[in-house]
């Protein structure tokens, strides 16, 4: 990203706030859809996601990936799973949050990371660092010390996680944009959500259109809410570096934690700070760990690079000496 100005990596910076606080705040919103359940709200996420991405798709022309995704059985297969696991984390989301989990479910969030580097070693044999090794094993022990605080291991925090860092997993595998995997996984969420939302209609039982003209408004909305971050994350992803990027991920956790603590209210005996603390520990180590892994690939970067024009001017030196020479004196 050398060749990006600061007014750009501004820009990016802007964006990434803008999506990692969007997702942070996204508890205050949840609530305002009451009295619909968590699944009738999951269903109009689903819809209404795919209308907004459509009208931005149809904005930005951008329809040719599509064509080419239908013609690979494979990568549709790919962006089915995630279409269903995004569906899984979605819906516990909304309903941990509606039912009082708040912090438990900020909790998923902070150990996604953790999650992601375990699937790694398992799925992908990757190879860890020693520190690496060390904050997964600091962020185990903590599991181990939620359970007991909470009585049973934090399920909505490990359903979270393994959702998340399923999808991206398989969403690195699809390769596709944000805006066009969004638009791809909605498509599938489509007519299943839709058929739910009518049964419910021809049940008596939907609360989309029969409450307030506002209730209506807040459940079609929830395309909005679900767009508009990945819009800004699209954004910054291509202005600002990776690095930078994984410092901004913990925004929207710690964002979800503070409302759990301080605006719901919800309960946090000591057992539950130790084992907050032990994963804020084992996501320092990781932090400071890949910043330390980003300076050393950059210095070996520089001097290779430096090595490199030395070796270009030393080649060019003698070649240039040799024609200034006189003919008669070679």
């Amino acid at each position: 990203m050398a060749d990006i100005s600061k007014g750009e990596r501004r820009t990016g910076l802007l964006n990434g706030f803008a999506a990692y606080g969007m997702w942070g705040l996204v508890p205050l919103f949840w609530p305002l859809l009451k009295p619909a359940g968590p699944v009738e709200i999951l269903a109009h996420r689903m819809v209404w996601s795919l209308a907004f991405v459509a009208v931005a798709l149809v904005f930005v022309r951008r329809w040719a990936w599509a064509g080419e995704l239908l013609r690979q059985p494979r990568r549709l297969a790919l962006v089915a799973l995630a279409a269903a696991v995004i569906t899984v984390n979605w819906g516990v989301y909304i309903w941990a949050v509606n039912a009082g989990h708040v912090v438990e479910a900020s909790l998923g969030y902070f150990i996604n990371p953790l999650v992601t580097i375990a699937m790694g070693v398992l799925l992908l044999k990757e190879r860890l660092r020693p520190v690496q090794w060390v904050a997964v094993g600091v962020g185990f022990a903590a599991v181990l010390v939620l359970t007991i605080g909470y009585g049973q291991p934090p399920w909505i925090s490990l359903c979270l996680a393994f959702s998340f860092a399923t999808y991206g997993l398989v969403k690195k595998k699809v390769n596709l944009g944000g805006i066009e995997s969004l638009a791809a996984e909605t498509a599938i969420q489509f007519l299943p959500a839709l058929g739910y939302l009518l049964w419910l209609t021809a049940h008596g039982d939907s609360t989309f259109g029969t409450g307030s003209t506002g209730h209506s408004a807040l459940l079609a909305s929830t395309g909005i809410v679900t767009a508009l971050p990945l819009v800004c994350f699209g954004a910054a992803a291509i202005r600002v570096p990776l690095s930078t990027l994984g410092l901004l991920q913990y925004l929207a956790p710690v964002f979800q934690f503070l409302l759990g603590i301080l605006y719901f209210h919800e309960a946090m005996p000591p057992e539950r700070w130790a084992g907050f603390a032990l994963v804020w520990l084992a996501l320092s180590l990781l932090t400071w760990d890949a910043l330390r892994t980003a300076r050393r690939t950059a210095r070996r970067s520089a001097r290779r690079s430096a090595r490199a024009l030395a070796e270009l001017r030393d080649s060019r030196i003698p070649a240039s000496r040799e024609e200034d020479t006189p003919v008669g004196y070679k």
